[in-house]
């Protein structure tokens, strides 16, 4: 530690937080400068970055406020700190998050190291075959509204840091930038920024995970940031308990969604019951009675997850975002490294369940290739028969040159 220096932040630290958050990538903030400019005097800016935050001068710049479109219509105001800030709040992240991490409830699955989404879909899946009704709730602009003064607190309740403290304290209230001007922030914590995710966890672990655990021990849940699903055995019980988390959570400065927050009755060939509610969406699946099949072949309806319709809607829009059938000075080999990235990812995430409900995204795609051949070669002359004729046969030629062929959705000869 430097004697000079009120706080002992090692720069071999602010260099691994720099590593990380070029790892992570992201757009510049406000002063417009990206990781490869910052790199340009990468030395110099990291030992200025540790100088500061090292003797408490570090002061945050406002944060570039960007409204980016909400899958269910609308917008959100993510905020985007500088490349600087970004590794600031890294540096914290890095000392604070394992402090807090072993606190941290089983059932909490939103941003943290050895958990996933996946993990909270599992365990979903499997409750709601032993419970027969569901509350699902969502909390309403969570990021926006986390109250200060009780986050503080809870903050100090895993660290006596006076850095760590002190730094959180000014991102707390660090002003967002918009076109119009500067717009001073009283509560909440940027969307957007390294160290939110952490901080919004603390904030839930006691306004929602830790109050469950006490008062409602009977009823499991899994919560991913500010979704969350809870178990329970009868209608009367998920009514009671939705007034009672309605109030807990006003009693934390925060407020339940109420189109998003509703009681669905998971409705299979055992649990027979006519109810108005009898699907909910839950990280991108739609939970609701599907068509199942025994290991004798027999068919019976069972409570399912599948890719749910926004998830398929995004999938489609990020398709017809590539415009492959205006590349078509590409070969069928340069549309494949195009694709195939992404692709592995929707098959990973999306066909873990229920993997048949993903075979119509990647017709489309089979679609979209099609519409590229017509395009591109002169001998098929636009004519679509031709060209999935000509596509399938290199689909059987190459039949691992994409993802979805893989898995056996080939095109095929007409």
């Amino acid at each position: 530690m430097d004697k000079t220096k009120s706080f002992g932040i090692p720069q071999e630290v602010v260099k691994l937080a720099y590593e990380k958050v070029k790892t992570n990538n992201g757009s510049a903030g406000i002063d417009g400068q990206t990781i490869e400019v910052f790199e340009e005097k990468l030395k110099d800016n990291l030992y200025k970055l540790w100088n500061r935050m090292s003797s408490g001068s570090y002061f945050p710049p406002p944060v570039k406020a960007v409204e980016i479109p909400k899958k269910s219509g609308g917008t959100r105001m993510l905020g985007i700190p500088t490349v600087t800030d970004r590794i600031a709040q890294m540096v914290v992240k890095i000392y604070f998050e394992p402090m807090v991490e072993p606190y941290f409830c089983q059932d909490s699955y939103g941003y943290r190291p050895g958990k996933s989404a996946l993990d909270a879909i599992t365990i979903t899946r499997q409750r709601c075959w032993k419970y027969d009704w569901v509350l699902e709730y969502d909390i309403k602009a969570l990021f926006d509204t986390i109250d200060h003064e009780l986050l503080m607190r809870a903050v100090k309740q895993h660290t006596n840091c006076k850095w760590v403290i002190l730094y959180i304290k000014r991102w707390l209230t660090s002003p967002f930038q918009t076109a119009d001007g500067k717009m001073e922030r009283k509560a909440g914590t940027p969307q957007g920024g390294v160290i939110s995710p952490v901080l919004a966890n603390l904030f839930l672990h006691y306004a929602f995970d830790k109050w469950m655990e006490r008062n409602n021990p009977q009823n499991p849940w899994a919560r991913y940031a500010d979704d969350g699903i809870i178990h329970c055995k009868i209608k009367e019980e998920a009514e009671r308990l939705l007034g009672k988390l309605g109030q807990r959570f006003r009693e934390c400065g925060l407020e339940l969604h109420p189109d998003k927050t509703k009681i669905i009755y998971c409705k299979d060939n055992k649990r027979t019951g006519n109810h108005q509610e009898i699907t909910f969406d839950f990280l991108g699946y739609s939970f609701r009675p599907r068509s199942a099949q025994t290991r004798e072949g027999e068919r019976f309806l069972n409570f399912l997850p599948a890719v749910s319709r926004k998830a398929s809607k995004a999938m489609h829009q990020t398709m017809r975002g590539w415009k492959l059938h205006r590349k078509t000075n590409e070969e069928l080999a340069d549309i494949a490294k195009i694709v195939n990235p992404v692709i592995r990812g929707w098959v990973n995430y999306y066909g873990s369940f229920y993997k048949s409900a993903m075979q119509p995204i990647l017709r489309k795609l089979n679609q979209c290739l099609i519409r590229w051949v017509a395009k591109k070669y002169k001998r098929v002359n636009g004519r679509q028969k031709q060209a999935q004729n000509w596509l399938a046969k290199i689909a059987q030629c190459e039949p691992r040159l994409f993802i979805h062929w893989q898995m056996g959705i080939t095109p095929t000869i007409r």
